[in-house]
C-alpha cells in the first residue's frame, strides 16, 4: 500500500490518480491495482473529513463512507481542498476537448464557468447549501440568493485541451456590509500565473461601478436586498483577517467605470433569445451567458486576429427566459487616461490592444441589462 501523508490534499489525490507507480512503464499504464490510501491531518477548526483517492478495488469502502453520511462521492473524488488555515480553497481542473474553441484553447466562457464552479465547491466544502449558489442558513430562511452585479476577469494565457489549471479562491469582508470573492488561476504544471478575477457583494441596493460586485436578491419578489449582519457573520468566520486582493495594484482595470454605450452602435447583433440551457438554478439567465452575448456583436476582424485579454461586466437587471436581447458594441473612445497593463507592469500599444464598450438591452423597450468593457491582444503565434 502506498501511503501519502503530510502534504496538500489536492497533491495527494493528483499523485494517486495520475502518478507513475514504481515498476510501471508509463504514467497511464496502470498494471498494479493494489489499494492506495491517502491521509492528512484534519483541520480541527473546521472538523473536515480527510479526502481519499479511490481506485476500483476501493469502491465498496467508498460506498460505505457515502452511506455513513461522512462524505459524498464528489467530495472524495474532487481534486480540491481547503487551505490549512481554512481561509481559501484550491482546486485543479483538466481542460476538456469540448471546452476549447477555434483558437484550440479554453474559451472565456469555459474559464468563467470554472470560476463559478470552484467558488461553489468552496462554499460546499464549508457546509453551505447545495440547492443554491452558496446560500447560508439565514439566506435560505429569508429566501435570498446571490446574483452577480459585476465581474472582472483577466486572462494572460489561455490553457489548451488537457492542460491542468489550478485555481485558488477566497472570500473576505468588504466594508461594513459588503463581501467579495477573488480568484487566482495558474498553470498547474509550471506554476505560471495565467489569470485573475474578482467579484464583490456590494453595499445595500446599489449597483455601482467602482469594482466587481455581487448583490443579494429575494427569490420571491426578485428585488435586491442588502447583505444583512447575520449573513455576513456566517461568511466572516471563513474570511482572511487581513485584506487579500487578486488585484492589489492601484487604479487596476477592475476599478474602471464603464460608461453607457449609446446608439447608434458601430456593431450589433439583434434578437438574441435565451435557451432553456441558459437558465440556472435561480431561474434566470446565468451570468456566463452574458459573456457570450457580448462577444456575439464583436467585429469578425478582431475575433480573427485577437484574443480577449480582459472583460468587465456590470449587471443591471436579470434576464428571464422570455426576454429578447440586443447586443451592441463600439470601440471605446480614447480619453487619454489609460493606464499600463498591471500584469508584469508592461504597457501595450493601443493598435495591438483595442478596447470596446458593450451594451445588452431588452429589444422591445430598450431596458439596460448589462454594460461591459473588453480589451484584446494580438493572438500569439502557434
Amino acid at each position: 500500500m502506498l501511503k501519502l501523508s503530510s502534504c496538500n490534499v489536492t497533491d495527494q489525490i493528483q499523485a494517486s490518480v495520475q502518478c507513475r507507480f514504481p515498476g510501471s512503464p508509463g504514467p497511464f499504464a496502470f498494471r498494479r491495482r493494489s489499494p492506495v490510501s491517502v491521509s492528512c491531518s484534519p483541520l480541527s477548526r473546521l472538523k473536515l473529513t480527510p479526502v481519499q483517492a479511490v481506485l476500483p478495488s476501493q469502491q465498496k469502502e467508498v460506498a460505505e463512507v457515502v452511506k455513513s453520511g461522512s462524505g459524498s462521492l464528489a467530495d472524495l473524488l474532487r481534486l480540491g481542498s481547503l487551505a490549512e488555515d481554512g481561509l481559501s480553497y484550491n482546486e485543479k481542473y483538466i481542460v476538456r476537448c469540448y471546452e476549447v474553441g477555434i483558437n484550440k484553447t479554453a474559451t472565456i466562457e469555459t474559464l468563467a464557468n470554472l470560476l463559478q464552479e470552484i467558488g461553489s465547491n468552496h462554499a460546499q466544502s464549508l457546509g453551505f447549501s447545495t440547492d443554491g449558489f452558496a446560500t447560508t442558513p439565514t439566506m435560505r430562511k429569508m429566501h435570498l440568493i446571490w446574483v452577480t452585479a459585476r465581474m472582472h476577469i483577466e486572462i494572460y494565457k489561455y490553457p489548451a485541451w488537457s492542460d491542468v489549471v489550478e485555481i485558488e479562491t477566497w472570500c473576505q469582508s468588504e466594508g461594513r456590509i459588503g463581501t467579495r470573492r477573488d480568484w487566482i488561476l495558474k498553470d498547474a504544471t509550471t506554476g505560471e500565473l495565467i489569470g485573475r478575477a474578482t467579484g464583490f457583494i456590494p453595499k445595500a441596493n446599489l449597483m455601482w461601478y467602482g469594482c466587481s460586485k455581487w448583490v443579494m436578491m429575494n427569490q420571491d419578489t426578485r428585488r435586491l436586498q442588502k447583505v444583512s449582519d447575520d449573513v455576513r457573520e456566517e461568511h466572516l468566520i471563513f474570511c482572511p483577517r487581513e485584506p487579500r486582493l487578486a488585484f492589489p495594484e492601484k487604479n487596476n482595470r477592475s476599478l474602471k467605470k464603464i460608461i453607457k454605450l449609446e446608439d447608434p452602435a458601430q456593431y450589433s447583433r439583434l434578437g438574441l433569445t435565451p435557451r432553456r440551457a441558459d437558465l440556472d438554478m435561480n431561474h434566470h439567465v446565468n451570468y456566463v451567458t452574458y459573456i457570450g452575448w457580448v462577444l456575439e456583436s464583436m467585429p469578425q476582424e478582431i475575433i480573427d486576429t485577437h484574443e480577449l485579454q480582459s472583460i468587465t461586466l456590470d449587471y443591471r437587471r436579470e434576464c428571464l427566459q422570455d426576454d429578447v436581447v440586443d447586443s451592441l458594441t463600439s470601440p471605446e473612445p480614447i480619453d487619454g487616461t489609460e493606464t499600463v497593463s498591471e500584469h508584469n507592469g508592461t504597457a501595450r500599444e493601443d493598435a495591438d490592444c483595442p478596447k470596446f464598450l458593450h451594451l445588452l438591452r431588452v429589444s422591445c423597450d430598450g431596458q439596460e441589462i448589462n454594460r461591459g468593457r473588453t480589451e484584446w491582444r494580438k493572438k500569439p503565434a502557434r
